[in-house]
């Protein structure tokens, strides 16, 4: 059963009440963008996409099952009370002056952490769209709250060239840890400007200022006089050495960046990327060596269904890691028995040793047994049936010691007993909209209205694909 705590929405329908104060101290996270990748056992190397080609007489992520589509009653229901658990965690745990949303949070709420991430509050704006459509929260609020965040980012936060800091505090909007001004993380925040400017087209100044936040990024400064996007800026060290130039989340990224209106970069940049080739189970898809989470972010605006590029159906493509890595867990099951059909997913992730970069296939960041609901809340789209059932049997299995106020815990390793206490952001987020855009296609509808997003794939050469669901046998 679903914990009996009272929610922010069922104050709402029983009194019409606010916010609720923030009052706990969340640990600190760090970012999922790594500066290099992981290493890997020798053999285990992807392949360049011209070399795998030569073996396999089909294009990556085809020969797999054909995913279940359908959910039941109750998958629905967990999914509609999962989505209003988040709107709270978006709401509650967001400065109401600001709009800027806490990298982390208790997952009682209360928290007391002022450091925000970018990327959170992309994810954040999308999800007051949400909250907004399907009334979990007041839409007078919602409104409101994205008229304020967008304002603050534009005329109060500090930047360089339109980008921002990964970690910033959640009043000033200084920087904070030394980190990096971020091309991914804003590439987030963006994410959920561009759609609050099309959910709330009716509200002028929603739409100006998200339209001006769009046209002060400099996309061409961040190329650094290279082929591909730095992965960022330090101001004491100028651009970081390492590049968005390896198949990754990086899809949604290149595309705003040739969609810009005022510094574009050349459509050329999307076929300089790498798209290596790696295998599992009989399974072959392009994919570099990360966590499932790269197959899923770019996802989560960008509706990549029914449609290819010169290269493949990314839809497809993410089906076919998710399946791979479904397989991938239940081998990983020999090590770690409670892995089974009802129990799956790995994805970068609190532990009970501090933030951890791991997944597979291969196997990276040497998994502990320790269970991740992102993993499979962001691929809902991908497998909606198996990966709604591991939804659910993780809440009617572990029950409140999983799926809290605000959702799903960000990790929990069932046999060491232990239970993560926090919620972060980024990882709520992505199960937020994945549940919507499965059930609705909400976040899809409303992001690719942004014609600079049609015009990108234009430049890329996307096409429809009418063989896209005949591919997946």
């Amino acid at each position: 059963m679903a914990p009996t705590s009272i929610t922010r929405r069922e104050l709402l329908k029983r009194a019409g009440a606010s916010g609720l104060a923030a009052l706990s101290t969340p640990a600190l996270a760090l970012g999922q963008n790594q500066n290099a990748p992981p290493k890997v056992k020798p053999g285990q190397e992807p392949k360049p996409e011209s070399q795998a080609a030569q073996q396999y007489p089909h294009p990556p992520g085809v020969f797999i099952n054909r995913p279940l589509t359908q959910v039941t009653t109750a998958a629905e229901a967990l999914l509609d009370d999962l989505e209003g658990r988040a709107s709270d965690f978006f709401y509650n745990e967001a400065s109401p002056r600001t709009g800027m949303v806490r990298d982390r949070a208790s997952a009682a709420g209360l928290s007391l952490s002022r450091v925000s991430s970018i990327a959170a509050t992309g994810f954040g704006l999308t999800a007051l769209c949400i909250a907004h459509n399907r009334t979990y929260l007041s839409k007078f609020e919602c409104e409101q709250r994205v008229e304020k965040t967008l304002a603050f980012l534009l005329e109060d936060c500090p930047h360089e060239h339109g980008f921002l800091y990964h970690f910033i505090d959640m009043e000033s909007g200084q920087r904070m840890f030394g980190c990096e001004l971020s091309s991914i993380d804003t590439c987030w925040l963006l994410c959920g400007v561009l759609t609050c400017r099309q959910y709330f087209a009716g509200n002028e100044r929603i739409q100006a200022l998200a339209t001006t936040f769009y046209r002060r990024i400099d996309w061409e400064w961040m190329l650094n006089e290279g082929q591909t996007l730095s992965m960022g800026w330090l101001p004491d060290q100028g651009f970081l050495s390492n590049r968005w130039d390896i198949y990754s989340e990086l899809l949604v990224l290149y595309l705003l960046a040739i969609g810009s209106p005022t510094h574009p970069i050349p459509a050329s940049t999307w076929n300089d990327l790498q798209r290596p080739v790696v295998q599992f189970g009989g399974i072959t898809y392009i994919s570099g060596v990360a966590p499932i989470f790269i197959h899923q972010y770019a996802h989560a605006w960008c509706d990549f269904r029914n449609i290819a590029d010169l290269h493949t159906n990314y839809f497809t493509n993410s089906i076919a890691a998710t399946r791979s890595h479904q397989l991938w867990c239940l081998t990983e099951g020999r090590k770690f028995p409670w892995f089974d059909q009802d129990l799956w997913g790995i994805s970068a992730s609190d532990s009970r040793d501090g933030y951890r970069v791991w997944g597979g296939p291969p196997a990276m960041g040497n998994p502990d047994g320790t269970l991740v609901p992102c993993a499979t809340g962001g691929s809902l789209v991908f497998l909606p049936a198996e990966c709604s059932h591991v939804l659910m049997s993780m809440r009617d299995q572990f029950k409140d010691k999983v799926y809290t106020r605000y959702g799903f815990v960000d990790a929990f390793q069932p046999k060491a007993n232990w239970y993560g206490s926090d919620i972060l952001g980024i990882d709520q987020g992505i199960t937020m909209l994945m549940a919507e855009n499965l059930r609705s296609g909400f976040v899809w509808e409303w992001f690719m209205k942004n014609p600079e997003v049609g015009h990108a794939m234009s430049e890329v050469q996307f096409h429809p694909d009418p063989d896209a669901m005949s591919q997946v046998l």
